[in-house]
């Protein structure tokens, strides 16, 4: 599946999603380490799906998992007293199937999922941006942004709210407060072409 070109998400009214969109470089991960433990403190049970543009691997070779994936074990499952970790081989996607993995973290009844990344896919977003980093808004062209998350401040079109980037408590109440909002953002916006 290509990233250009998403599927349709089938969105389940109990299992708010929100991604989290912006251009490499605008901080999306360091954006998501500082609000998890805010939203954990509001007691917001977040999942966090995040695409990779790069081949990675969470096991290590020569261990017993490592030796049964390459044997072929799909997905491999291994589990200890502290964590868990699915590994599943992929060669013949393009790229990651995003309602795949919603699917996955699903059993794991979240209050929600982020998904940082995946930005062309249709779900509601909040969009950061940095005029530092050089590139466009994507607001005026992806009518899934329900919010811009910017510095400096920048002029958002209807219906979409503004957060200033650097207020951290406001994006966290804004993300926390998602989840009641939530089936009825599930449509994008009118975009005038």
């Amino acid at each position: 599946m290509s990233q250009t070109q998403p599927a349709a998400l089938g969105f389940d009214d109990a299992l708010p999603l929100l991604g989290i969109a912006a251009w490499s470089g605008t901080g999306k991960t360091t954006l998501l380490e500082a609000l998890l433990p805010r939203l954990a403190a509001l007691g917001v049970r977040t999942a966090v799906i995040k695409h990779a543009h790069h081949e990675f691997d969470v096991d290590q070779p020569g261990k017993d998992s490592h030796r049964l994936r390459q044997a072929g074990a799909a997905p491999m499952l291994v589990a200890s007293r502290a964590r868990w970790a699915m590994m599943m081989e992929t060669p013949d996607n393009r790229e990651a199937d995003l309602a795949q993995l919603i699917d996955v973290v699903r059993s794991q009844q979240p209050d929600l999922v982020l998904v940082e990344g995946f930005k062309a896919w249709p779900l509601p977003k909040l969009e950061l941006y940095r005029e530092a980093v050089g590139k466009t808004l994507r607001v005026a062209e992806d009518p899934w942004i329900k919010a811009v998350a910017s510095q400096p401040r920048v002029e958002v079109p209807p219906g979409v709210e503004w957060l200033d980037l650097d207020d951290l408590n406001a994006i966290a109440a804004w993300v926390a407060a998602w989840p009641a909002r939530w089936p009825a953002e599930c449509v994008p916006r009118d975009i005038a072409r």
